[in-house]
């Protein structure tokens, strides 16, 4: 492990790690082959496990006007919480990358409302590199609702 909490493995050892890391990884596997990037062509698949240990896929789905992309880390939540979820466990996502490409900053942000333990692997399509990390190493110090107490509507009304 490095001093930072994010740790290269392979995928023998996250399966090793997390019983259910196999069963993600395949639907990621599989959701990235549905991902829509006509522009990036950087097809991405994700797959999150919910609090109820149920798994959810995404994918991204890239857009010419594009704010309206979304990413995969981001579709597989809005999926787990459409789907009754209330937690998060872990988030698996796959690249088409030697070395596996981490979720950008937006997905972590979303992924930082389910707390800081949520368990991240970043897996490549293409080679057997896992870098895992909990949420909280690789975004130290998130923006979350802790930073809104005293403000807002509530406090307004006060």
């Amino acid at each position: 492990m490095t001093d930072t909490g994010v740790e290269l493995i392979d995928r023998a050892a996250a399966a090793a790690r997390l019983p259910e890391f196999d069963g993600l990884l395949q639907m990621a596997l599989i959701a990235q082959g549905r991902a829509r990037a006509p522009y990036s062509n950087f097809h991405v698949g994700a797959a999150v496990l919910g609090g109820s240990g149920a798994a959810f896929p995404g994918c991204n789905v890239e857009s010419a006007s594009y704010g309206a992309t979304i990413c995969a880390e981001r579709s597989a939540v809005v999926g787990a919480v459409a789907a009754g979820e209330t937690a998060i466990r872990v988030c698996v996502v796959v690249t088409p990358t030697v070395d596996p490409s981490s979720p950008c900053g937006i997905c972590r942000q979303l992924l930082a409302e389910f707390g800081p333990d949520v368990l991240v692997f970043a897996a490549s399509s293409v080679s057997d590199a896992v870098y895992v990390a909990a949420l909280g190493d690789l975004l130290p110090l998130s923006f979350g609702p802790q930073n809104l107490d005293g403000v807002g509507p509530k406090a307004v009304s006060e």
